[in-house]
């Protein structure tokens, strides 16, 4: 077992995952919002620790295409809020070489390949999952996705009010965070319908404004439903064969009274409104 323990998260190893596990405190609303990761074995390519003056940093890499969150931020996630990055301090550079030969020797031992793969090898965001910023926030329940508009929304948006619409009608989706001046989006493309409008006339965009960290968590959207249609890099299927990362049948129990209690700290700490705490818990409560 190697573990370090960091004011970022933590990090634990068993031999066979890797528990990741978010901070308190000063901890990106995305990783807050994220909450515990396990990451198997088979899904790293590698890992390193990067010494700095004042401690370091402990680096996952995770072979392409194994994680619908990595697909769907496609390289744009912010420093703080990647999961598989972890600050060290000084004092616990010894402890995070250690857990770097650890892991090392694991892959090693194991053979694990570090190419790419062809289906998802983490679940991505639990679900029910909501975030966003600029004109709306958007939600989705495993099911349906729906995009409701604040203030800020162009009124093409507003008096039409919000869009909701199923996971099967979904061909894709985008996420783009905003960068200086330029405006981002969470774009979602639906079958037979292209888009050609800017996301502020969009119903089926949010636009990201960049001007609060919460907006960040549109990802977390984009990567749960990214992990429900089929993967990118997924052979062809036959006819009545479901996708490869098609969402179980069942929920593990455990997971979701951990998610429940994930979504009652996110509330209590401002980053869930009392709305989106609401509609996200009776969804976790229907699935049990």
């Amino acid at each position: 077992m190697a573990e370090i323990i960091q004011k970022d998260g933590t990090w634990a190893f068993d031999g066979r995952t890797v528990r990741i596990v978010p901070g308190t405190g000063k901890t990106h609303p995305l990783r807050q919002a994220l909450g515990e990761l396990a990451v198997p074995l088979e899904a790293l390519a590698g890992v390193a620790f990067e010494p700095g003056r004042r401690g370091g940093r402990l680096r996952l890499k995770l072979r392409d295409g194994s994680d619908p969150l990595l697909l769907a931020a496609d390289g744009r996630l912010p420093e703080s809020g990647d999961p598989y990055r972890l600050p060290v301090e000084n004092d616990r550079c010894g402890v995070a070489e250690y857990f770097v030969d650890e892991l090392r020797n694991a892959l090693l031992l194991d053979q694990v390949p570090d190419g790419p793969v062809d289906r998802f090898l983490l679940p991505g965001p639990a679900v029910p999952v909501s975030g966003g910023g600029g004109d709306g926030t958007a939600s989705f329940d495993g099911d349906t996705i729906r995009l409701t508009w604040n203030w800020k929304a162009e009124e093409s948006k507003a008096s039409s009010g919000a869009s909701t619409f199923p996971l099967s009608e979904v061909g894709g989706v985008r996420w783009l965070p905003a960068i200086g001046l330029e405006n981002g989006h969470l774009r979602f493309l639906l079958n037979g319908r292209p888009a050609q409008r800017p996301a502020k006339h969009d119903p089926y965009a949010l636009d990201l404004w960049g001007m609060s960290r919460k907006e960040y968590t549109a990802v977390l959207v984009a990567a749960a439903v990214t992990a429900r249609l089929p993967h990118p890099s997924a052979p062809p299927r036959t006819s009545g064969e479901l996708p490869s990362a098609a969402a179980p049948a069942t929920d593990d129990h455990d997971a979701l009274l951990r998610r429940l209690r994930e979504l009652g700290e996110l509330h209590r700490t401002g980053i869930l409104t009392d709305e989106e705490f609401s509609t996200a818990k009776q969804a976790v409560l229907k699935r049990m």
